[in-house]
């Protein structure tokens, strides 16, 4: 098995992980009655886990083996509303980083196809990190007067592609 399909398999744990993460911060703001902003991360959650999905398809087409690891417990206590979407940032970025470091192994082992593979990644996650950002400057300035503002934005405003990217790679289970 080569470093780049053991990386992909990894990676399907992150993608797991950040899926469970964005649960725990729906819950979180369920619990405080932002039903919006848990709405946002429930379809974040989702989102994720179709990547993970997504992931798990490559490699049972390439005909590679697939593990399914455990993942860490994520978050779950927050001191206020903005801190679950710097969370959400920071790990974006750093799924980021690790989409750009597996397909750097992709082109360093010759593997064309994974590295093309992974080119709507780098592309998914160049918008995540955008939208993120977005509603992180949305919530933080929405603290400072009334957190409500910012539920009231995310009713009115559409973030990110809502994990509807017509160009995705097909995920495995199809559509669940």
């Amino acid at each position: 098995m080569s470093q780049f399909t053991d990386q992909l398999n990894e990676q399907v744990a992150n993608e797991f992980a950040a899926s469970q993460q964005y649960v725990a911060i729906a819950v979180w703001y369920d619990g405080q009655t932002l039903p919006q902003l848990a709405r946002h991360f429930y379809r974040q959650a989702v989102e994720e886990r179709n990547h993970a999905m997504i992931i798990v398809q490559y490699l049972l087409d390439a005909r590679k083996p697939v593990t399914i690891a455990a993942v860490s417990e994520p978050r779950n206590d927050f001191g206020d509303a903005v801190e679950p979407v710097r969370l959400a940032l920071g790990q974006e970025e750093q799924v980021t980083e690790q989409i750009q470091e597996l397909a750097k192994l992709a082109r360093g082992e010759g593997d064309l196809v994974g590295e093309q593979f992974l080119a709507w990644f780098l592309k998914e996650q160049l918008e995540e990190m955008s939208s993120m950002a977005d509603l992180l400057r949305t919530v933080e300035r929405a603290a400072e007067t009334n957190i409500l503002l910012a539920e009231d934005y995310l009713a009115r405003t559409t973030i990110g592609d809502r994990g509807e990217s017509p160009s995705a790679p097909l995920a495995a289970g199809g559509e669940l």
